[in-house]
């Protein structure tokens, strides 16, 4: 990095510095001193992200990648379709009133996640969609799940009869109509959870003409509100649809032609949770 005499010192220019914070010369200057003695007060964060590289590489050359009592790392990745935010409707609760219903084992979901869930009548709880959908976001990113804003899934990757990853483009190309060669991203599993659209499922029945798991081996449609079944539904619903595919919350519905639910939300919590494990589940048996 030449650094020209009087120039003014900026954040990007110190980012540069840091990146070769172990090797800078500088002719003796007053401004020397000042970048010297910036970058001193970060060597030894420095060090410390060195060092933490260097264990994290130890690990994965040794394959002790995990942690004590860790049966099987999985690495999740989530391909946000088309906005900014993660978290679908929950954001809105219901008819924009902040506030979402969820059942006792829903609520368990919340809890463990530190949302803040209170009683509204027998079996019901009542819990803040936004804190809902933060917290539920900042737990997904600490057990290490990857999300992608501004994404859309133009096409699937079919291999011998078997889903094995998704091909990805920016919505924004999407958007602008230019002609841009997307990228393939492959994995062992992908859970379609696109709710009532079903993006990623019609774009396989389209292209691939596949057989399903359904009744009619084809989408069946989202039927009407009717919450009380459509929330017993959704965790019936939730399974693999084509080998390599799975379907979660309301996509599991409208895959299956399912009610659509209302705003309580226990069930779309718990059927995130059972196609978790099932995922899980297989991945321990293929080990």
């Amino acid at each position: 990095i030449i650094i020209p005499a009087n120039r003014k010192i900026t954040k990007t220019l110190l980012r540069k510095l840091a990146a070769v914070h172990d090797h800078i010369e500088i002719d003796p200057s007053p401004i020397r001193n000042k970048i010297l003695e910036i970058i001193a007060g970060f060597e030894a964060r420095f060090s410390e992200l060195d060092a933490e590289r260097e264990r994290r590489l130890d690990q994965l050359e040794s394959g002790d990648e995990v942690d004590p009592g860790v049966i099987k790392d999985v690495k999740v990745f989530v391909a946000k379709k088309r906005k900014l935010s993660i978290g679908g409707g929950m954001w809105g609760g219901g008819m924009m009133f902040n506030e979402i219903v969820v059942q006792e084992e829903g609520a368990r979901i919340l809890r463990e996640v530190g949302v803040e869930v209170r009683p509204w009548k027998e079996g019901y709880y009542t819990a803040d969609a936004v804190e809902c959908v933060c917290g539920l976001g900042w737990a997904a990113c600490k057990a290490g799940a990857r999300i992608f804003n501004l994404m859309s899934v133009e096409d699937v990757l079919v291999r011998e009869g078997r889903v094995t990853g998704l091909v990805l483009n920016w919505t924004a190309v999407e958007m602008a109509g230019l002609h841009v060669d997307p990228l393939a991203l492959r994995s062992r599993y992908v859970v379609e959870a696109t709710g009532h659209e079903l993006s990623v499922l019609h774009v396989l029945q389209r292209k691939m003409e596949v057989k399903l798991a359904t009744p009619s081996g084809k989408i069946e449609g989202e039927r009407s509100m009717w919450a009380e079944v459509a929330e017993a539904a959704t965790l019936e619903n939730t399974r693999e649809v084509y080998p390599g595919i799975f379907v979660t919350g309301m996509a599991a519905n409208a895959t299956f032609g399912s009610f659509r639910m209302g705003p309580i939300f226990g069930g779309m919590l718990l059927s995130g949770e059972k196609v978790a494990r099932e995922i899980t589940r297989r991945l321990r048996e293929e080990k």
